[in-house]
């Protein structure tokens, strides 16, 4: 098969499924399938989707993740975090549930799944290495106490969080007077959830542990006669597949509002995603490909989009289980997204019953697992600037509810100020000689200079744009009176760019200003290539350009060197 099939129809390089690999992706599929059911109604409600449109997002974007994408096990569909974040990016646009939310919702899938095909077809799936780990951290962290507080009110059963706070006590005081019998009833059912998950992903977490409560959440709703007391539950889902369209017309306005959160749902996503991918080809020994897992989850977004649903991902939890439960190649989502299938077109009715109170519970107990403050203080304690991106993130998120893409937008650009502060402060090395002729730090090793002037220095850093003047700078702060001569050594040198390049030609004039000649060795060939290609050996004179630190102190010194393993070309 040509690399460029490959690239575009992936699935025709699925192994061959045997019968025993059959089974197995049969069984796994099953399991998942049925975890998928009640944790897409969960989802759906979290976005502010309707029911249905959450099985919507576990059928066809799930096929066509798989389909498409790199990593066999990844589950796509639904997911919490992609979830909330939909939410909050359709706050301004419509009321929760509405037509306009649907329709804004898909809108914004759609553009979240053209710019992951994007980037993943131009192979930049390098991008998503934008959201660091400490931003990713922080915002997993606001995210998780957010959809905690949102859930809350379902879970106890008392009216949802209103535009104001301040309004809220009343309603809940005007609730409980109305209807004391409906919150207690749903805050029994809701906590009951709750604590039986908790105790099952404790002490049973091989269990189907989503599947048991809900299924015994249906059945105690039904004979209890649940919503006649007032609890409130899914209602009717219709038993239909998804009708597949296009996008409904949206003014230019809402467009242009939707393209920064649909970057950042692209970006999360794909990092949440990526996360899992890496995870499970550690785990199994196989290698992936980042770039059409990219497009493989863009797709499914589309595919989302064309189902009137709302943006998806890879989920953790559910490859997880995939692994978990013996899958052993892709064929195991089919077999999951058959399941959902199914159920769409015979199974909804038995939905009916199900508590809100019990989808609020299995929301709240997986988000629980993200919550990690020990890992955020080994974030702070390991790297201060780190921390403090991560504090910046989180504060950000919170401070941003309900809209918090802003929050994500305030962690990337507080880590690429950190990482460019970090460039903006290199470490430039005084080196001396060992007695075996090796160069090694003179402060650390207590070395004299190689003469009385010459001084070597190393800059431990890329000389580009962010790290350019720096190194200048501190080149220069260590030349003092006695100071004829600078050898620059270039083995920390791993990148080279124009502004680095204009700033070395700057400082041999600077130097040659003070009577100092400035001598270079030992460049990485990509760097060296790019000084003969501006003509710097020239301009600086091939007998101040050495290939080793050996042949430069024997000519900077008047000995003789002596002959070495290392004395070879530029690395």
């Amino acid at each position: 098969m040509s690399p460029a099939l490959r690239r575009w129809l992936p699935f025709l390089a699925w192994p061959r499924p045997t019968r025993a690999t059959l089974a197995a992706d049969l069984r796994a599929g099953l399991a998942v399938g049925l975890v998928l059911i009640p944790q897409a109604l969960a989802y759906a409600t979290l976005a502010g989707m309707p029911a249905q449109t959450g099985l919507y997002a576990a059928l066809l974007p799930a096929v066509v993740g798989c389909l498409w994408g790199s990593s066999p096990l990844l589950a796509a569909g639904p997911v919490a975090l992609t979830s909330l974040l939909s939410f909050g990016a359709l706050q301004p646009f419509a009321a929760p549930g509405s037509s306009g939310w649907v329709a804004a919702a898909v809108w914004l899938a759609l553009y979240a799944g053209l710019m992951q095909c994007a980037l993943g077809a131009l192979r930049l799936g390098v991008i998503a290495n934008l959201v660091s780990g400490p931003t990713l951290a922080g915002f997993i962290h606001a995210a998780a106490l957010i959809i905690i507080a949102t859930q809350l009110p379902a879970l106890l059963g008392l009216p949802p969080w209103g535009a104001s706070l301040s309004g809220w006590p009343a309603q809940v005081a005007a609730r409980l007077q109305q209807a004391p019998g409906a919150v207690a009833v749903s805050a029994a059912f809701g906590l009951g959830a709750l604590l039986l998950l908790l105790w099952l992903r404790r002490h049973r977490p091989h269990w189907p542990g989503v599947l048991l409560v809900c299924g015994l959440g249906i059945v105690l709703s039904h004979f209890s006669a649940y919503a006649g007391h007032g609890g409130a539950v899914i209602g009717s889902v219709p038993e239909a597949l998804p009708q597949l369209s296009l996008p409904p017309a949206l003014d230019f306005g809402t467009h242009r509002a939707l393209l920064a959160p649909a970057l950042v749902v692209a970006l999360v996503s794909f990092t949440e995603a990526m996360s899992s991918a890496r995870t499970l080809a550690r785990r199994r020994g196989e290698r992936w490909n980042e770039n059409q897992e990219l497009i493989g989850q863009g797709l499914a977004k589309i595919a989302s989009a064309a189902s009137g649903a709302f943006p998806v991902s890879g989920s953790f939890s559910r490859s997880a289980l995939n692994e978990y439960a013996g899958a052993r190649t892709a064929w195991s989502t089919l077999f999951a997204a058959a399941c959902v299938f199914a159920f769409l077109l015979a199974g909804t009715a038995v939905l009916a019953p199900l508590p809100q109170a019990v989808l609020a519970a299995v929301v709240i107990v997986p988000v629980t697992g993200l919550l990690n403050v020990a890992g955020l203080r080994r974030i702070g304690r390991l790297a201060r600037d780190d921390g403090l991106v991560a504090l910046i993130t989180f504060a950000a998120t919170l401070f941003a509810v309900p809209q918090l893409h802003w929050g994500v937008l305030a962690g990337l650009i507080a880590g690429l100020a950190a990482s460019m502060l970090r460039r903006s402060q290199p470490r430039i090395v005084e080196l001396g000689v060992l007695p075996d002729g090796r160069l090694r730090a003179r402060e650390r090793y207590g070395l004299p200079r190689p003469a009385p002037d010459l001084i070597v220095l190393r800059p431990d850093t890329a000389l580009v744009y962010a790290s350019a003047a720096a190194v200048e700078r501190a080149v220069l702060d260590h030349v003092d009176a006695g100071v004829q001569r600078v050898l620059l050594v270039g083995t920390a040198i791993n990148d080279l760019d124009v502004t680095g390049l204009d700033t070395l030609r700057e400082l041999r004039r600077t130097l040659a200003a003070r009577g100092t000649t400035l001598y270079l060795c030992r460049m990485k060939l990509p760097v060296w290539r790019l000084l003969e290609r501006a003509g710097v050996p020239a301009e600086f004179g091939e007998s101040r350009c050495f290939r080793t630190e050996r042949q430069a102190i024997a000519a900077l010194t008047g000995e003789n060197p002596a002959p070495a393993a290392a004395d070879r070309p530029h690395p």
